[in-house]
This record gives C-alpha cells, structure tokens and sequence, in this order.
C-alpha cells in the first residue's frame, strides 16, 4: 500500500494527538523508509517484473531486513525505544511502535506472498494487487476516512495549514492512482532512488501539523 500507510499516520494523529504528524508519518513508512537504503547498499533485491501483480510491476524478491514480520517488530520497538528517549509519553510511544508495524499488516493485505515471516522464514501475501479494482477501493476508502477524520478533528490555522495539507493529499493520491497506469521503472537502482523521496513526507507532515490545530 501507499496511501494506505499514510491513512494510518493520519488515523492515530486523531486518537493520540500528543505525537508529533511528522513522527506518524515516519513511523508508518519506516519500512519503505529503510528499504532503498538496502536497495542501495545491494542488502536487499527488487525485480522489474511487469505483470508480477495487477497493481505494480516490482517483485520483491529479497527484502527481509526491512520488510519481514519479525523484523517490522524489531523496527516498532526501536520506534517506541526512540519515543521514550524523545520524552513522549509510554502509551504514546507504544502507539508509534504500533504504527510501525502495522506498515507490514497492510502490506500483508496487498502484496502477494512475497512478505517473510522472518529473514529466511516462508513469505505471506494476501494478494489485493492482483485486482486494481479492488486494491483502487480497498486502499481508496482507507485514505478516504483517514483523511475527514484528520481534517475534522485537526482544523487549519491559516491558510498554509489548509493547503500544506490539501496538496499532501492530491499529490500523494495521484502518484497512488497513476502507479499501475504509467510505464515500469527503468531499473532497481532507478527504484531506489525515487524511493529516497519519501524521506521528504515526515518534513511535510511536521510543516503540516505546525499550521493545524492540535489538541
């Protein structure tokens, strides 16, 4: 998923205001944040497959220090670990430990059964990108409440709150919905490289919430 992720950083933001947007958003993309830096140091594989699912051309063919289960786990508690060091209170922190892995539990859902369990361990895959109609529904409806519970409940305090969060929004949801339509990457290192850019989404969250009001 994508904008699935980004829905989760949104959602808990709404039910535990005191961490920071920008470190949801980290949290909730902290495996694709780690992954292209494995991609780069060659730790990790990506396989330009067209027609491997419906919805992206990519096989994940090798990744189990970023995207494996027991590892999405080992990355939550050094998110939660991180959290207390950072003074957010226990319970909050446990809830961007949660966010962390919950980026597995939604990629379990989409991809096919290319998730390890464990580095080694048998991989698991529900397979919702196999269909784009349903992965287009699916995801979309997610993003869709994560997004009118957020705006209800964090309401703009300028009008660069308004439209810092408003172009988050378009610009995440196009590069979503225009995924499966455009042509495949050029190569793995090409993959990586974009991959880098999200990097840029906790900045932006953490200008958003600046400019939104917070509870």
């Amino acid at each position: 998923m994508f904008v699935g992720h980004l829905a989760v950083a949104l959602g808990v933001k709404r039910a535990e205001p005191r961490i920071p947007l920008a470190a949801l958003v980290a949290a909730a993309f902290a495996l694709d944040l780690i992954w292209p830096l494995l991609l780069l140091a060659g730790v990790e594989h990506v396989t330009i497959d067209p027609g491997n699912t419906a919805f992206t051309p990519l096989w994940f063919d090798h990744y189990p220090w970023s995207h494996s289960l027991v590892m999405s786990i080992v990355w939550g508690a050094l998110a939660w670990v991180l959290a207390t060091r950072r003074r957010i209170p226990g319970t909050a922190g446990l809830f961007l430990g949660a966010t962390v892995v919950s980026h597995w539990a939604l990629d379990f859902i989409s991809h096919r059964p290319d998730l390890p369990l464990w580095p080694g361990g048998p991989a698991v895959g529900l397979g919702l990108w196999n269909s784009i109609p349903a992965t287009i529904i699916v995801e979309g409806l997610l993003f869709a409440a994560a997004i009118e519970v957020y705006r209800r409940a964090y309401p703009p305090r300028d009008a660069v709150g308004r439209w810092s969060f408003g172009a988050l929004v378009a610009l995440t949801g196009i590069i979503w919905i225009s995924g499966p339509f455009g042509p495949p990457p050029p190569s793995p290192g090409a993959v990586a490289v974009v991959g880098l850019a999200l990097w840029l989404l906790p900045l932006w969250a953490g200008w958003i919430d600046r400019h939104r009001a917070n509870h």
